[in-house]
C-alpha cells in the first residue's frame, strides 16, 4: 500500500528554496524552529476558536508555521513571506489551481449546501463554485484525494480542487455557517429586548469563534454580520426588504456589493434586533429613524450609525461604520499635496474666522473636519461640535446633537454655543439663513468656526452664502478659506499594470503629450475591482487680499474662478489628474469622481 503524502515543514521548506523564497540560512532557520513553533502555534490556538469549534484540527499547517516566524522574501526589499505567498507557491508545485477565497463573491448557499460543516471543518474544504455540473473545493491539503473520492461517490458529482490557505477557509467556514445556522433557526424567532442606555451604551459583539449555537439565533445571525462587515472593512451594511427576500449589501471603497440572501420573515427580527441596540423605538415603523450604536473590533472601539426607512416591502435599514483610524487621522495623510496642505493649516492657525469643507455626500467632509479638531485639539482649548447627528463620540471635544423635533436645531444650539466659552466650534453643516447668520457672528466675536456647505468646488461656496443672505462684506472679512473636496479609488499595488491614454482621452483631460499611466487587473487582494482604499483630493481657495476685491454684492461666478486660478488655486480636475500620472489613481476613476 502506497504511503500518503504529507505537508510537512521540511518538505515545504524545500519547495519555498527552490523557487527562490527563502535562501540558505532561513531554510536551516525553518528546520531548527519549525517544531517548536508549531507547538506554540497549536497552544494559542487551542485556547481560542479551535477548542470551541470542535472538529477543526488542532494542528496547524506547514504554511501556517512558517509565515508565523516572519521572514522576508529573499532579494524582496523586506517583503514578508505570508501564508498566502507560502500557499500559492505550494499549489504551483502540487499543480493546482491557486485560490484566494474573497468572502464577497461566495454563495452563501452553495458554500453551506452541499457539504455539512462538521464535513467540511473536519477536512478543511470549503465549496467556491458549481459550474456545469462540477463542483470547486477550495482545499487546505493538496494531497487529501480521499476527500474528493468520498464525495463523489456519496454526492454522485463531480468535483475539482483548487488550493486556499487553511486560515482563509477556517474563516469561510466559520462565518458563513454561522450566519446560516442562525439564520435558520431563527426562522420564525423573535429577539427578545436589550437593556436601554444613555448615547455611550456600548455593545460588546462577540467574535466569529465565540458565538455558540445556543446563543438566540437572531443576535448570532447579526453578531456575525457586523463581525462580517468590520472585517471586509465596509463602510456601510444595507439590509433591504424585497417581495420575496430580503438583501443584505455592504459598501467596500464606495462600491456596494451583494453578500447575503436573508429569508423575508426573518426580515422584521433582524431590524428589531438592530433597533433594540441602537435604543431606537421598536413599535414605530411608520417613521424614519436614528440610532447608534458603540462596540469594538480587533481591539480598537468602533462606532455604527444606525438609519431606518420605511420602503415599500418593509423597513430598510443603513449602518454606516466609523472606523476611528478612518475618522481621525493625521492631516498630511489623507491626499494633500504640499500648497494644499501648507495652505489648510495656516487657515487652522488662525485665531478666528470661518472655514468651509464642500463636496457631496461620501466625498470624506467628515474625515477632515474630526482630522482638523484632532489637530486643533489640546487641554488649553475648548472645542464645541454641533451636529446632526454625531458622528462619533469624541472625549476631547463637548458635541451636541441637534434635535429638530424638540426644536433643537443648528441655530438655536449655535447660539447657545456662544455662552459657553468656546475657542473653537464645528458645525455640521451650514443649511440655511439662520445658522450662516451665528456661524459670522460666532467668527466675528473672536471664534474659529469649521463647517460644509454643499457645492460643487470651493468658488461656489461664496455665492451659496450670499444665496443664503449673507452679505458680501461679512463672507470677506469672516471666511478664512474654502476647501472642495472627493475620494478616488487607489490602484490596488498588486495588480497594478501599466498602460497608455487613447488620443481621445488625451484631448478630453487636456493633456498635450503621451501619458503613461496605470490601472489593476483585478486581483484576490482587491476582489477583482482594481482598487484598494482611496485618497483624497482637495481644492483649497484662500480668501486673501487678492480674492476679497471679487466679492461683491453680485459675485461673477466666472470673475471669481478666474481670480482664484491667478492666485494659485489648483482645480479638483487638475488635481485628479495628478495623481492618475502618478500612478495613484486610474482615468476611468477620475472622470467617474470629476465629471
Amino acid at each position: 500500500m502506497q504511503k500518503k503524502k504529507m505537508l510537512t515543514i521540511k518538505n515545504v521548506a524545500q519547495i519555498l528554496q527552490h523557487r527562490g523564497l527563502i535562501d540558505e540560512r532561513q531554510f536551516e532557520e525553518l528546520l531548527a524552529k519549525g517544531e517548536a513553533q508549531a507547538h506554540r502555534l497549536a497552544g494559542a490556538q487551542q485556547a481560542g476558536y479551535s477548542r470551541r469549534l470542535q472538529q477543526t484540527p488542532e494542528k496547524p499547517s506547514p504554511a501556517e508555521i512558517i509565515a508565523s516566524l516572519n521572514l522576508e522574501i529573499a532579494g524582496s526589499g523586506g517583503k514578508l513571506l505570508t501564508e498566502d505567498a507560502i500557499t500559492e507557491v505550494l499549489a504551483a508545485a502540487v499543480g493546482l489551481p491557486y485560490l484566494k477565497i474573497d468572502p464577497m463573491k461566495l454563495d452563501l448557499e452553495l458554500v453551506t449546501t452541499h457539504i455539512s460543516r462538521p464535513f467540511a471543518l473536519r477536512h478543511l474544504i470549503v465549496p467556491v463554485e458549481f459550474a456545469d455540473g462540477v463542483v470547486t473545493l477550495a482545499v487546505a491539503d493538496p494531497f487529501n484525494d480521499e476527500v474528493i473520492e468520498e464525495l463523489r461517490a456519496v454526492k454522485r458529482m463531480e468535483f475539482r480542487r483548487v488550493l486556499a490557505s487553511r486560515n482563509d477557509i477556517l474563516k469561510i467556514l466559520r462565518e458563513f455557517f454561522g450566519f446560516r445556522a442562525s439564520v435558520q433557526a431563527a426562522e420564525g424567532e423573535v429577539a427578545n429586548a436589550v437593556d436601554l442606555g444613555n448615547l455611550e451604551q456600548f455593545v460588546r459583539l462577540k467574535s466569529g469563534h465565540e458565538i455558540e449555537g445556543t446563543d438566540r439565533n437572531i443576535i448570532s445571525a447579526v453578531d456575525f454580520l457586523l463581525q462580517y462587515a468590520f472585517d471586509q472593512r465596509a463602510s456601510d451594511i444595507h439590509i433591504e426588504p424585497k417581495r420575496e427576500k430580503s438583501l443584505v449589501r455592504l459598501r467596500v471603497d464606495g462600491v456596494l456589493h451583494n453578500v447575503h440572501v436573508v429569508p423575508k420573515q426573518l426580515h422584521p427580527p433582524i431590524v428589531s434586533r438592530i433597533k433594540m441596540l441602537s435604543r431606537m423605538d421598536l413599535a414605530e415603523k411608520r417613521r424614519p429613524q436614528d440610532g447608534r450604536i458603540k462596540t469594538s473590533h480587533g481591539g480598537r472601539e468602533v462606532e455604527l450609525r444606525v438609519s431606518t426607512l420605511p420602503v415599500a416591502f418593509g423597513e430598510k435599514v443603513v449602518i454606516r461604520i466609523f472606523d476611528p483610524d478612518v475618522l481621525m487621522q493625521e492631516l498630511d495623510s489623507i491626499g494633500f499635496y504640499p500648497r494644499e496642505y501648507q495652505l489648510y493649516s495656516s487657515f487652522l492657525r488662525r485665531p478666528n474666522g470661518i472655514i468651509l469643507v464642500t463636496g457631496p455626500t461620501g466625498s470624506g467632509k467628515t474625515t477632515t473636519l474630526y482630522s482638523s479638531l484632532r489637530t486643533l485639539s489640546s487641554p488649553e482649548v475648548n472645542i464645541v461640535t454641533v451636529e446632526d447627528p454625531i458622528e462619533m463620540v469624541m472625549e476631547e471635544f463637548n458635541q451636541v446633537g441637534v434635535q429638530s423635533g424638540i426644536g433643537v436645531t443648528f441655530d438655536k444650539v449655535l447660539r447657545n454655543v456662544l455662552r459657553q466659552d468656546p475657542d473653537i466650534i464645528m458645525v455640521g453643516e451650514i443649511r440655511d439663513k439662520e445658522t450662516a447668520e451665528n456661524a459670522v457672528q460666532a467668527a466675528l466675536t473672536g471664534h474659529l468656526v469649521l463647517s460644509t456647505l454643499h457645492t460643487n468646488d470651493a468658488p461656489s461656496s461664496v455665492t451659496r452664502l450670499i444665496d443664503l443672505g449673507i452679505p458680501s462684506f461679512l463672507i470677506s472679512s469672516t471666511v478664512i478659506g474654502i476647501i472642495a473636496q472627493r475620494l478616488l479609488r487607489r490602484i490596488c499595488p498588486s495588480c497594478k499594470r501599466e498602460s497608455q491614454l487613447s488620443a481621445e482621452e488625451l484631448e478630453y483631460l487636456g493633456l498635450k503629450r503621451p501619458a503613461r499611466v496605470w490601472s489593476g487587473e483585478g486581483c484576490s487582494e482587491c476582489r477583482g475591482t482594481g482598487y484598494k482604499g482611496r485618497t483624497g483630493i482637495f481644492e483649497v481657495l484662500d480668501l486673501n487680499e487678492a480674492i476679497k476685491p471679487v466679492i461683491g454684492e453680485r459675485v461673477d461666478l466666472l470673475e471669481l474662478q478666474s481670480a482664484a486660478r491667478k492666485d494659485g488655486l489648483v482645480t479638483l480636475r487638475e488635481q485628479a489628474v495628478r495623481k492618475m500620472l502618478e500612478g495613484i489613481t486610474t482615468y476611468e476613476e477620475v472622470v467617474a469622481v470629476t465629471g
